[in-house]
């Protein structure tokens, strides 16, 4: 895990919740209180480690058929994908980040990766989309795989046992 010092980043936003917030949408989908805690704190090492805070951050997690919606109104493409980035603010990082946790499942199949490791790459994916980076030309795309890498390399025991 990224030694730093979270009291400079405090866990809660303005209104007393947790900046980092877990939603599910058309699906029945909780990834346990101390698994939400680890990885709050590691995405907010991680974004920390970009030279960024945090304001507020949603995973939404929900079904295929959610997805591709957001991405044919929202981005006008007619395909599925596992993860949507939706930014409002890269410093500090505001966003909601849609997943599809059947692209996750299907992905972690295909890959020969377990749920929860291709779970963690795509939420940091979109992460680091709200940090700045993009994926839209191969070096993009081989930058973010390294900078995923890196994050992944640093997960807490908790986030992965919890």
């Amino acid at each position: 895990m990224i030694p730093f010092d979270f009291s400079d980043f405090p866990l809660e936003a303005a209104g007393g919740d947790y900046a980092i917030g877990f939603e599910s949408e058309e699906i029945d989908f909780d990834l346990g209180e101390a698994r939400e805690k680890a990885l709050t704190e590691w995405i907010f090492a991680v974004v920390a480690g970009e030279g960024k805070g945090i304001y507020a951050v949603t995973f939404i997690f929900c079904n295929d058929d959610y997805v591709y919606e957001l991405n044919k109104t929202h981005l006008q493409h007619d395909t599925l994908t596992d993860v949507i980035t939706f930014p409002y603010s890269e410093n500090p990082v505001e966003g909601d980040i849609f997943i599809s946790v059947d692209r996750v499942r299907e992905n972690a199949a295909t890959f020969g990766v377990s749920f929860e490791q291709e779970l963690y790459r795509v939420m940091i994916h979109g992460i680091l989309h709200l940090c700045g980076y993009g994926d839209s030309d191969e070096a993009a795309k081989v930058a973010m795989r390294g900078k995923e890498d890196a994050a992944l390399s640093q997960l807490p025991a908790a986030a992965v046992n919890g």
